[in-house]
């Protein structure tokens, strides 16, 4: 039942994962469903009040749950029973994650490129990381690659809405800058996914490089809101992924 309340949870707020995660096989998709479900609570938490010591102790919560998690125990929680099946590692590498997200509590820019970089690596590729490895995979690299460009393709094209919120979303927001940063995530980015049981933890980044793309040749489409995908789009590019194996 845990995990059927995660997949009702990420269906209405994370469409677009939640079409990865079908796209899935059964067996894949009771690992997904809960990391995805995880998410949404943790990426909500500094969003749902205006008191920044609430919002940390949102998310120091899940630390807490994180850690009993990785110590064999566990709380009474829809989402944190369907993450029962996490190691110690995974639970570690999502306590990141968790702390990561304190940045969305505040109005503080990112100190530099590294700052940010470390942020897109610690929450939306993360994520993709932590699926790849409790379905059986090994991270290196090219794992690491695909991470990165898809935190940064679902970041650019929230940026309009941070700024609406008040936040400073990109270190240097000119648009050859931002060319450049789509560019580069497009270049470490393969084409073809692992075709192994744990590929399915990939699905999410179907779309990444059309994305990244639009960014690379019209930066100015980040800061006017015109760079996410219709659903066509999407569709087809999660298709090619998950019969495919192509990005």
């Amino acid at each position: 039942m845990s995990v059927q309340a995660c997949a009702e949870l990420v269906a209405r707020g994370d469409p677009r994962r939640f079409r990865a995660a079908m796209a899935a096989p059964v067996p894949a998709r009771k690992v997904l469903l809960p990391l995805y479900a995880f998410n949404i609570e943790v990426s909500r938490a500094p969003w749902v009040t205006e008191e920044p010591m609430i919002a940390e102790m949102r998310l120091q919560w899940w630390r807490d749950a994180l850690e009993e998690i990785a110590e064999g125990r566990g709380r009474r929680h829809e989402v944190v029973d369907a993450l029962g099946f996490l190691e110690a590692e995974g639970a570690g590498r999502l306590d990141q994650l968790v702390a990561a997200r304190r940045w969305d509590i505040y109005r503080d820019a990112f100190e530099d490129e590294a700052h940010f970089r470390d942020y897109l690596d610690q929450t939306g590729a993360a994520l993709i990381e932590v699926g790849y490895r409790a379905l059986g995979g090994t991270v290196d690299d090219t794992i690491r690659a695909v991470g990165h460009a898809a935190a940064l393709a679902r970041y650019l094209v929230a940026a309009p809405e941070l700024e609406a919120r008040g936040r400073l979303p990109l270190v240097d927001g000119r648009p050859e800058s931002v060319a450049s940063l789509a560019a580069n995530a497009l270049a470490a980015l393969p084409r073809r996914l692992p075709r192994n049981a744990a590929a399915p933890a990939l699905f999410e980044a179907a779309g990444a490089r059309a994305i990244l793309t639009r960014a690379a040749r019209d930066p100015m489409a980040v800061a006017e809101g015109r760079l996410e995908s219709g659903p066509l789009s999407e569709r087809f590019s999660l298709i090619r992924a998950a019969l495919f194996g192509r990005l």
